[in-house]
C-alpha cells in the first residue's frame, strides 16, 4: 500500500528525476532561486538533464520503501509565482526522488567549508543538507552543484 503523501511548505527543483527541496520562510528567496535555476544553460552539472520544477512554494513527498518521492499539489501543477510578473506556466514534474535539503540562509550564515554529513530528516529518511544565499549570482549554479554531488552518493 503506498504511503500518504504530506505536504511540506517549500519549492522543489529537479535535474532529471532527482529533486532538492529549498525550505526558508516566506519571501526567503525559494521562488527566486528556483527561477534562475530553470534557466541554467545545459553546461556543467546540467549538461545531461535540463532543470525542472516539480512544485512551487508547497510539495507534496511520501516516502517509499526508504526513497522520498516528490510531486506538485494537484492545484498548483505546472504553476510558479514569479514576484512581479504573477502566476507562469512551466513544465510540470512529477514523482521525482528527493535526494537533497537546501536552507536558504543570510550570506553571512553560509560556512565557508562546511561540515560534511550535514542531514536534514524528511518522513523518516536522512538526506544530505547544504545551506545557500539564495540572492547570490552563483546560487542556482551551487545548486546544481550540490545536487548533481547528491545524486552521486
Amino acid at each position: 500500500m503506498p504511503a500518504e503523501p504530506e505536504l511540506l511548505h517549500g519549492t522543489c527543483v529537479a535535474l532529471g528525476r532527482h529533486a532538492a527541496l529549498l525550505r526558508g520562510p516566506s519571501g526567503s528567496g525559494k521562488s527566486d532561486l528556483a527561477l534562475r535555476f530553470l534557466f541554467l544553460a545545459r553546461r556543467g552539472p546540467v549538461a545531461q538533464d535540463a532543470p525542472g520544477l516539480v512544485a512551487d512554494d508547497q510539495v507534496l513527498v511520501r516516502n517509499e520503501e526508504g526513497r522520498i518521492i516528490a510531486d506538485p499539489p494537484e492545484s498548483i501543477s505546472g504553476q510558479m509565482e514569479v514576484r512581479g510578473i504573477g502566476i507562469v506556466g512551466t513544465r510540470p514534474m512529477t514523482g521525482v526522488e528527493l535526494i537533497l535539503v537546501v536552507d536558504l540562509v543570510h550570506a553571512a550564515e553560509v560556512e565557508r567549508m562546511p561540515e560534511k554529513g550535514a542531514t536534514a530528516d524528511v518522513l523518516g529518511v536522512k538526506l544530505p543538507l547544504v545551506r545557500l544565499a539564495p540572492f547570490e549570482h552563483s546560487a542556482p549554479i551551487k545548486l546544481a552543484l550540490a545536487l548533481a554531488r547528491a545524486r552521486r552518493t
